[in-house]
């Protein structure tokens, strides 16, 4: 007869035949930077996240590298937007000063620096895209995108990550990074990113929500997970090195069936609403966060993901010590 229960009678045979892990090798810490000098400004819907300056950046980095997490994701907020995003492809932009500030300091010489490339927290509508008619427009914006990614490697960054989710832009991206001599820099595509209802907060953070209608024209309907699938695969076709699934909690069907399906690394993004909720019930004494928080990370994992994108990730860090 077998009894299961053997595998589980203490913690050490537990531990023994444990399948999936939580390393802190795998977590990305998503960090705000905004112009401006002395800004330490909370975001009120994400309890311990904050937009900082970059003369105040060095507090977060240095808590990013002290609990050992290696990698974060820059998402910049502009003192200036305009109708074509101009901050987001200046070279002169927050994000490009922000990744050349961490490049600078060799305290921070391992901290690995991936640049989220999109348009929407540039422009003055709010979208991913030039609008023209009340229409976001496609091939048009991926000059701008491709303009964007090949400005964040000249800075410095590691690894750019277009969010936008326009058609072909991974291949534009690419063909831009490889003729200004960046062949070494790998694209991290949000390639299934949902019209999700999770992403609330930090469009609070990032300033960034729409002026006028949604985005559900270019970011995929929730109901679809084989629709993601021909995301997925046009996006490795086109060049990309990892992939990403956004949000996460509730797509973890989506993450199984990228592992399955295609070889290549699977990044999970746990996104500012289901951040948001787990804190919002913490605070309310109706859950423990520390376990909860792991057995979220705990079933991306088990759903096949690589590495996680998350706000936790620096408690998690320090739990898992």
């Amino acid at each position: 007869m077998d009894r299961m229960r053997r595998l589980r009678m203490n913690p050490a045979i537990r531990d023994m035949v444990r399948e999936n892990h939580v390393r802190v090798q795998e977590l990305i810490y998503p960090v705000f930077v905004m112009e401006g000098e002395n800004i330490c400004n909370p975001v009120e819907a994400m309890p311990g996240i904050f937009r900082y300056s970059i003369d105040r950046l060095a507090g977060e980095l240095n808590r990013v590298v002290e609990t050992g997490v290696g990698a974060v994701l820059l998402f910049g907020i502009p003192a200036h937007k305009d109708e074509i995003g101009s901050g987001a492809y200046d070279d002169q932009g927050i994000i490009q000063k922000a990744i050349r500030y961490i490049k600078s300091e060799k305290r921070y010489r391992d901290l690995l620096v991936i640049a989220d490339v999109c348009l929407c927290e540039y422009t003055s509508h709010g979208h991913c895209g030039l609008i023209k008619d009340g229409v976001i427009l496609n091939d048009e914006t991926l000059p701008l995108l491709a303009k964007t990614a090949v400005s964040y490697a000249k800075a410095g960054a590691d690894i750019v990550a277009p969010s936008d989710m326009m058609d072909k832009r991974v291949a534009a991206i690419r063909k831009a990074l490889d003729e200004n001599g960046f062949i070494h820099i790998p694209i991290m595509a949000y390639s299934a990113k949902f019209a999700s209802a999770f992403y609330g907060p930090f469009r609070e953070a990032a300033g960034s929500a729409p002026c006028f209608g949604d985005r559900k024209t270019y970011q995929m309907d929730p109901a679809n997970g084989r629709e993601a699938m021909r995301e997925v695969e046009e996006d490795i076709a086109e060049g990309a090195d990892f992939i990403i699934a956004k949000p996460a909690m509730a797509y973890m069907d989506v993450i199984r069936e990228m592992t399955v399906s295609y070889n290549i690394p699977v990044v999970a993004y746990n996104v500012s609403g289901e951040y948001s909720m787990v804190k919002a019930a913490t605070a309310q004494g109706f859950i423990d966060e520390k376990k909860i928080v792991m057995e979220i990370m705990t079933g991306l994992k088990r759903a096949g993901a690589k590495m996680i994108i998350t706000y936790h990730a620096l408690d998690v860090a320090s739990w898992l010590v």
